[in-house]
């Protein structure tokens, strides 16, 4: 499939790439060619034009997995990634007498290697086209702010609609607020399979202790494969379907990085937030943040207690606990940079700044004068129902049963209308997305985990101030407002009893019976779940439709306030990420983190040794304790960096990523893959807000790392032959995991 070439023209930023740090930018493909002379300067050896062509080495070898990033590592389909990645996977296939989240997982034949479950996807980006003048041209100026949401939400359909007809999956994506607008192409391989990652005294080995930290030692990587059907294109999961045959696959590099050495990240970084107003930011710092960390303790305190003597529950929470827990100290990362490192501050003058520049010049101040005010307006209009509006999402949040009671019931809604005017989410092309949820949804819900939690989400429904109450949730549960929270819990109490007497919800079968029925039917099951989701979605509707109003504000000033930011920095502005394939570039280095304290770019085996207790977040398998030792006592290794005198593990760098680079390969020089983006350091997470230069780093495990491992630890040979790894050609032994922590092989 043709890849689009985007020229700079098209953007309108020509000057991307002038003097503008390396460090800092999470750039589309198609820009890197503008920085060959940079790139050389830091010793690339290939053609930056490369990275401009998706179908091409290495960009055709990075793959989305939804969340996180990934790479093809063999030409049978095989992919590396982040352990925290496969955990899902890993998960899936557990059970309290086989817990390969404990143990790990590899499979040493094909037939050997298990499903991802339901939902699982592995996502190729084929071909990226400008869209803009399709998207945004064209609207009169006189048009309202719904109606203009509505316009280009069903160009945007269309748009999708016209792309999918060639087998393909499609987005149209917004860049600088709506300025820009381009398609995304991509292949949808649908067969995931689990094929090997390490016990988590390996794979998470730091735990919640290390995480956003350095030093680090962990061994973030885990393997799965995709199929496809016998002729080649998707399908879903059959033993009838073989390993995909990609076009390009990544290299695995014999020689590390050192300090200083260049290295780029391709993958898809969820969402950074540099171009919103000060105010949007300072309402995140003073509210959102606070609210979000408060609630993930209170979660989490919940989870643990429910999941603390039975092992069943402990498997099902255990992504759930994980993702509470990563959030919460990035959260807690980013309030104390916006606070104390003074970046809210920062993003303030940089506000004042544009202001005074808009008003200098008449001609300016008539074309973006009335921006900002506008956007502080609707800014402050968004929070009068924000407690209202947050506690509506936790309700549904914090039930499974909830949760697909009202997938299930706007399904029954958008399913009569036509395709071009269903909400976004619940079209056609999602139909088996939705059954996906439902079906890998049965390995998670759980009725004693979902009351804990829906009863403290009622609980936080019942403190709600006077005009932003849930009637629905009032009515339904005996609240009112004023009540005493030891009426309040006594309502709730008694509601729950019926509520959940009242479900065939946690029942797969029944569940999915539901799919594609008319709300009509839906009621007539009286299913106490779906007649609570149905009571609440007038609110709901309400809310998604001032949601369309707002969004159509945005569309409105949002292009004019990037305009106003691009002008005056002369271009120099990259773009947020939007979940789109980007690459970043930077070196190996370290960091002055903060006074007297020098963070070095690596760390090494011995620092396994140095922090294993043998319990808790540091608990290394008894069989990877054995072969470090003999490492250091002199056995010979070709992953051993001689200038560290040891194994590297994790190692530092200047690159720019956020969540969802996640698993990114990192290439060397060559292009080659030399390790895995897995985090960042406590000191960088702010800059998702407000990006710090000086003191910005990622976290990456290094490749040599994960190949010892396999060699020398979990036996993984197959994995290596199959990589082409030298010294790896013909079988050899494992090595023995008697006295070990064993991973699981079916």
């Amino acid at each position: 499939m043709k890849t689009a070439r985007v020229p700079f023209a098209l953007l309108g930023l020509t000057l991307f790439a002038v003097g503008l740090s390396a460090e800092e930018g999470m750039w589309m493909p198609q820009q890197i060619s503008e920085m060959g002379a940079k790139l050389k300067a830091l010793g690339f050896q290939g053609d930056p034009k490369a990275f401009g062509d998706l179908t091409g080495q290495p960009m055709g070898a990075v793959v989305s997995l939804g969340g996180c990033t990934a790479s093809f590592v063999s030409p049978d389909g095989l992919i590396v990634t982040n352990h925290h990645c496969v955990a899902g996977a890993l998960q899936y296939n557990s059970t309290p007498t086989r817990n390969l989240l404990k143990d790990g997982f590899l499979a040493k034949t094909r037939k050997e290697e298990l499903s991802n479950g339901p939902g699982s996807r592995v996502w190729v980006t084929t071909s990226v086209a400008d869209a803009t003048s399709a998207i945004a041209g064209n609207i009169d100026p006189r048009t309202t702010d719904r109606a203009r949401y509505g316009l280009i939400e069903r160009r945007i359909k269309e748009r999708v609609a016209a792309c999918e007809k060639g087998g393909q999956r499609c987005n149209v994506a917004s860049f600088f607020g709506g300025l820009k607008y381009f398609e995304i192409a991509q292949m949808e391989i649908k067969d995931v399979r689990l094929v090997y990652a390490p016990a988590d005294g390996i794979g998470v080995f730091g735990g919640e202790t290390d995480n956003w930290r350095w030093p680090r030692q962990t061994g973030d990587w885990g393997f799965v494969r995709a199929y496809v059907g016998k002729d080649g294109t998707p399908a879903p999961f059959s033993m009838d379907n073989v390993p995909y045959q990609p076009k390009h696959w990544l290299k695995v590099a014999q020689a590390g990085e050192e300090p200083g050495d260049l290295v780029f990240v391709a993958g898809y970084p969820g969402r950074t937030q540099r171009h919103q107003t000060y105010e949007q930011v300072k309402e995140t710092a003073d509210w959102a943040m606070p609210r979000s960390i408060r609630l993930a303790q209170e979660q989490l305190a919940i989870l643990e207690q429910v999941s603390k003597q039975d092992k069943a529950i402990a498997i099902k929470v255990a992504g759930r606990i994980l993702g509470l827990n990563n959030g919460l100290t990035n959260t807690k990362g980013e309030l104390e940079g916006l606070v104390k490192g003074g970046s809210l501050a920062q993003k303030e003058a940089q506000e004042k700044e544009l202001e005074a520049w808009i008003a200098a010049d008449p001609a300016r101040q008539e074309k973006y004068g009335d921006v900002l005010p506008a956007l502080r307006t609707l800014q402050a209009e968004i929070q009068k129902t924000r407690e209202r509006n947050s506690a509506m999402a936790l309700l549904t949040g914090s039930s499974s049963y909830l949760s697909a009671a009202e997938s299930l019931y706007r399904l029954s809604v958008e399913r009569p209308k036509a395709d071009v005017d269903r909400d976004q989410g619940f079209q056609e092309r999602d139909w088996p997305r939705i059954r996906d949820g439902q079906e890998r949804l049965q390995r998670t819900i759980d009725a004693k985990v979902d009351r804990a939690t829906l009863t403290w989400a009622l609980g936080i429904a019942a403190a709600l101030p006077e005009g932003q109450r849930i009637p629905a949730v009032d009515q339904a549960a005996g609240l009112r407002l004023g009540m005493s929270k030891a009426d309040a819990d006594l309502a709730i109490g008694a509601y729950l009893d019926g509520l959940y007497a009242g479900t065939k919800l946690a029942d797969r079968d029944f569940r999915l019976s539901l799919i594609g029925k008319s709300t009509t039917e839906l009621l007539a099951t009286k299913d106490s779940f779906m007649l609570l989701a149905a009571a609440m979605a007038p609110l709901a509707d309400a809310n998604r439709e001032a949601a369309k109003v707002r969004g159509g504000t945005l569309e409105r000033l949002m292009p004019r306030y990037m305009e106003a930011l691009l002008a005056k920095s002369g271009g120099l502005v990259a773009p947020d990420a939007n979940g789109t394939l980007r690459v970043t570039y930077g070196q190996v280095k370290g960091v002055d983190a903060r006074d007297g304290l020098y963070y070095k770019p690596q760390t090494t085996l011995r620092g396994i040794l140095e922090k294993n207790t043998g319990e808790g977040d540091f608990d290394a398998p008894k069989v990877q304790l054995d072969a470090i030792k003999a490492l250091h006592a002199g056995k010979r290794s070709p992953f051993v960096d001689a200038s560290l005198g040891d194994v590297p593990v994790n190692f530092l760098s200047t690159v720019d990523t956020t969540g969802g680079n996640s698993g990114s390969p990192t290439l060397n020089a060559k292009g080659e893959l030399v390790g895995l983006l897995f985090d960042g350091t406590y000191e960088s997470v702010a800059s998702n807000f407000v990006f710090n230069v000086a003191t910005t780093r990622s976290i990456h495990v290094d490749a040599r790392y994960m190949l010892w491992n396999m060699a020398e630890v979990d036996g993984a040979v197959n994995l290596l032959r199959e990589m082409s790894i030298p010294g790896y050609e013909q079988e050899v032994s494992a090595p023995s995991r008697s006295s070990a922590k064993p991973v699981a092989a079916r």
